[in-house]
């Protein structure tokens, strides 16, 4: 039997930078240079998330293909 997934969330660096991207489960997302401060943000959701509109939200990378040698 499989139980409800928690909630998940995303913390990437953003390349070229020393900003930091979280994203929580509901789809807020935040810049900060400081981990503690993302996470802190992360783990008080839904206090400061506000999810963007549908239609900002960008749309998914298509499928990749392997390519044939």
């Amino acid at each position: 039997m499989r139980t409800a997934s928690p909630a998940v969330f995303r913390v990437h660096w953003i390349p070229g930078t020393d900003q930091l991207l979280g994203t929580c489960h509901c789809g807020a997302e935040r810049t900060a240079e400081d981990p503690v401060e993302l996470w802190t943000w992360l783990h008080a959701h839904p206090v400061g998330h506000r999810p963007r509109p549908a239609d900002e939200v960008p749309a998914t990378d298509p499928p990749r293909v392997l390519a044939k040698a």
